[in-house]
């Protein structure tokens, strides 16, 4: 918990910067990609990742180290060439773990926040889920657990892994010459966030594209299919948290009301979309059908809510920072009441940019928790008198932006 924040106490104003880079080059080259209220939804999904991931709310069905301990046949010592295998190994679990959440109807849910954007950028490269609670596919990881390579390689491997995919989210950079036959790029990646019925499920592949290639995935850029991004059930919020229980909503929606006991059961492992015979017309929900005729989601942000939502931001990214770096200082369970309240501020400030006339409301109950936890300790998570009053200053200004530009949504969360 405390060495992972501590990674991405330096890991979060990388990639912000690199963020802010696209951002400003876009402009001056006069095809900008990133708005900002995208932008900052992308940025806000990738801070409620991080804090879940960091306060360990996340279940392996099967652990990495309980399979290195049973079914090790041999111990290879520690080389340069055991962390290059290890590479390859984690990314091939990749693959068909992506795979996995691509083709199946449950998985989907953990995997489509990241193609939830309408963009393609560095930014949205960030959306990642706070809905993956448990993870299923660590059984991929047989491969390296039978040669012994050691619980602590993969744990360095598996964040640079991770970090190595942030980089081919942008729509600046073209086709890579014989790069496009090893590693996946941005080509490759546009291909794969695209909507086009061309593209959909292509480009699996994480860092080597030679798996797509291998198993029959692969789709090259066309020059005459410019890439529509976004997905088919078109998320409509800026909330991450809406966005990562979307889908999950629906099944089990759909599951309540299925007739057939068969299709209440199937429903989770049927191909991603599968729903029961008839319901398409009988519960239709809005689809799109065709890629290059359907309206981007925007909400009216006027100036002053828009630089608010800023600011919120920023505020946001400062809190996390002084969790990360004092989680040894502020022990259980003040992380996790922490914790909490960073990913409740998270909802309440993008629940407000999609102008939802109730959350008036959720700031109240943040104010609430405000003042109870300041008659309560006395201080913010050991800093001074003068954090805490800046603290409750910036509470009352969120309750008062919420009263003023709240109530003007009458939409439901799921709907």
């Amino acid at each position: 918990m405390e060495e992972y924040g501590k990674i991405l106490l330096f890991a979060m104003p990388a990639f912000l910067i690199f963020v802010l880079a696209e951002k400003i080059y876009g402009m001056w080259k006069g095809n900008d990609y990133m708005p900002f209220d995208d932008a900052i939804s992308s940025l806000s999904s990738g801070m409620s990742n991080v804090v879940k991931d960091v306060l360990g709310l996340t279940i392996n069905i099967i652990s990495y180290a309980w399979l290195v301990e049973h079914i090790a046949i041999i111990h290879i010592k520690e080389t340069v060439l055991l962390y290059a295998i290890a590479f390859i190994v984690i990314d091939f679990y990749g693959y068909w773990s992506h795979r996995f959440d691509h083709k199946i109807n449950f998985f989907w849910n953990e995997h489509v926040i990241h193609h939830s954007s309408e963009e393609f950028n560095l930014a949205c490269a960030l959306r990642q889920p706070v809905s993956g609670i448990l993870k299923f596919f660590n059984f991929l990881l047989i491969p390296a657990a039978l040669v012994g390579i050691p619980l602590e390689i993969i744990s360095i491997i598996l964040p640079l892994h991770l970090f190595l995919q942030f980089w081919y989210h942008t729509r600046h950079i073209g086709k890579l010459g014989f790069l496009e036959y090893i590693i996946v790029t941005p080509s490759h990646h546009r291909v794969h966030h695209a909507m086009n019925k061309e593209y959909m499920d292509k480009n699996l592949g994480q860092v080597f594209i030679f798996w797509d290639k291998l198993f029959g995935t692969f789709q090259e850029e066309l020059d005459e299919v410019p890439p529509v991004y976004g997905i088919t059930r078109p998320a409509k919020t800026w909330n991450p948290f809406i966005i990562n229980f979307q889908h999950l909503y629906l099944i089990a929606k759909d599951a309540w009301k299925a007739p057939k006991l068969i299709d209440k059961f199937r429903i989770w492992f049927m191909p991603t979309g599968w729903r029961p015979e008839g319901f398409e017309e009988k519960y239709p929900v809005e689809k799109i059908n065709e890629a290059y005729n359907f309206k981007k989601y925007k909400t009216e942000l006027p100036k002053p809510l828009f630089i608010w939502s800023i600011v919120q931001l920023f505020v946001t990214l400062a809190f996390i920072s002084h969790l990360f770096s004092s989680i040894g200082d502020i022990k259980i369970p003040g992380v996790f009441i922490y914790g909490f309240y960073i990913l409740f501020t998270i909802y309440c400030f993008t629940d407000l940019m999609d102008r939802n006339r109730w959350n008036w409301i959720l700031e109240l109950i943040r104010f609430g928790f405000i003042i109870g936890f300041f008659f309560a300790t006395q201080s913010w998570f050991g800093l001074g008198d003068l954090v805490f009053a800046g603290v409750i200053i910036y509470q009352v200004v969120s309750l008062l932006f919420s009263f003023k530009y709240s109530q003007v949504n009458t939409k439901s969360a799921f709907s």
